[in-house]
């Protein structure tokens, strides 16, 4: 990773010994970012280790979260990436296979990349040939939540589309869960549009969020709701392992 005295928390930040929001996540976007960040405070620490490979890697917001873990950080996105490039060590289009030999890194990271992927067939599958042996990815996506970055957002995927392309590529699901539910869902579609409002909007976005969030979170309100999760989730975590000794299936590359 380039340039690491340069870099600043952008989308997650590091509070009281937490993973959190960071300073540049718009009001109506503060649920959401929650919701990602506490499952990869969790993630990181059991799966991120050795060389690590984040694709699409923006500002690598996740940067502080998973260094105490890993051993080296190669940071790839495309070169139209709307994010920066201080910290890229390459330019590339993740629709092409990696330019990395087989087994290179022990961990991948593909944080809300793979909706604008619109051959994620071959990335996974070059995912797969990258990891080495008992390597992990970590992966977020989003399902219902609104269309960012156009016209380079092409995909919304079910627990089940994840789950087979993760599989045909060639990786073993370890976890798959679901990032929110119905509450969380229309206090996204309401903040986005709350926040629009002059003055009030922003706290008002970020206030509707916060207590929902925290509303949920109690294990007993958890159970209550896991039908809500499992039917109107607002994204997905995904941790999967190449497996050793294992091929690509049909429809792979591995």
């Amino acid at each position: 990773m380039k340039a690491t005295d340069l870099w600043h928390p952008t989308k997650f930040a590091q509070r009281r010994g937490h993973l959190d929001v960071g300073p540049t996540v718009s009001a109506g976007t503060w649920g959401m970012t929650r919701l990602v960040a506490e499952a990869y405070e969790h993630a990181l620490g059991a799966h991120a280790r050795g060389r690590l490979l984040d694709l699409g890697c923006g500002t690598v917001p996740l940067y502080e979260a998973y260094r105490p873990y890993v051993t080296e950080v190669t940071c790839v996105d495309w070169g139209g990436s709307r994010h920066g490039a201080e910290h890229r060590d390459l330019d590339h289009d993740l629709n092409e296979p990696l330019p990395f030999p087989a087994a290179s890194f022990d961990t991948v990271l593909l944080s809300d990349v793979l909706e604008h992927i619109h051959s994620p067939e071959l990335l996974l599958a070059e995912i797969f040939r990258v990891l080495a042996p008992g390597g992990k990815l970590l992966m977020n996506v989003p399902f219902l939540y609104w269309l960012h970055e156009q016209p380079h957002d092409f995909y919304r995927y079910t627990e089940h589309g994840l789950r087979r392309l993760v599989e045909r590529a060639g990786l073993e699901v370890l976890v798959l869960d679901s990032l929110g539910g119905a509450a969380e869902v229309l206090a996204d579609v309401v903040g986005k549009h709350v926040q629009q409002v002059p003055v009030l909007g922003a706290p008002l976005a970020r206030a509707l969020q916060r207590a929902v969030v925290t509303a949920t979170r109690p294990e007993l309100v958890r159970r209550a709701l896991s039908h809500s999760r499992q039917r109107f989730p607002l994204g997905y975590f995904l941790v999967a392992e190449a497996k050793a000794g294992a091929s690509g299936k049909p429809g792979g590359h591995g």
